[in-house]
């Protein structure tokens, strides 16, 4: 098995903007446990980061304080910065080509959010043929309340971790994860 770690959309938008994550408790600390791990097993890691090119856009705007990465994320190695203006990390972008020219068949998910981001990219995944890992803490989401109804962060996110385990991902938690790179 090869294996890349995908650290999707840890930006300062889920921290000081429009979008705090809240769930679950530890995420970002987790993220950046896996992180270490996979720099230290020398496990490709690629790194995501959603922009939204409307100048007028409220969130994830292109060149924003919020579109940025996090800065504990910032200055840690990663092999790849991808860019992307979707939810899903393969759509309008070279990552399935970079995976394949790398030998990687299988994916593991880290970043925000749950919903959106993590599970379509765990989605589109699965389609193209990789095994997917979904970390379940070094995940994360926030409450949401909108025309169809109101979900709290835990809920929801525990909802898509569910959906994921059914047919798509393997969803397991870091410390599980990190001992899967020891030899």
């Amino acid at each position: 098995m090869s294996r890349a770690l995908m650290v999707i959309d840890v930006q300062n938008e889920y921290f000081t903007g429009a979008l705090p994550i809240s769930h679950p408790v530890g995420h970002l600390d987790a993220v950046l446990r896996v992180m270490d791990a996979a720099a230290a097993a020398r496990v490709p890691t690629i790194v995501v980061r959603h922009a939204q090119p409307d100048p007028e856009s409220p969130v994830f705007r292109l060149g924003s304080p919020a579109w940025e990465l996090h800065p504990a994320l910032a200055d840690r190695p990663h092999d790849l910065l991808l860019d992307k203006q979707l939810p899903g990390c393969f759509t309008n972008t070279n990552l399935d080509e970079w995976l394949k020219a790398a030998g990687i068949d299988t994916v593991t998910i880290a970043g925000y959010m749950t919903q959106v981001c993590c599970d379509t990219t765990a989605r589109q995944a699965m389609h193209l043929g990789y095994k997917v890992e979904f970390l379940n803490d070094a995940t994360g989401t926030l409450a949401v309340t909108n025309a169809a109804g109101s979900v709290t962060a835990e809920e929801l996110h525990r909802s898509v971790l569910v959906a994921q385990q059914m047919f798509f991902s393997e969803v397991l938690d870091s410390t599980a994860w990190v001992e899967r790179l020891s030899p």
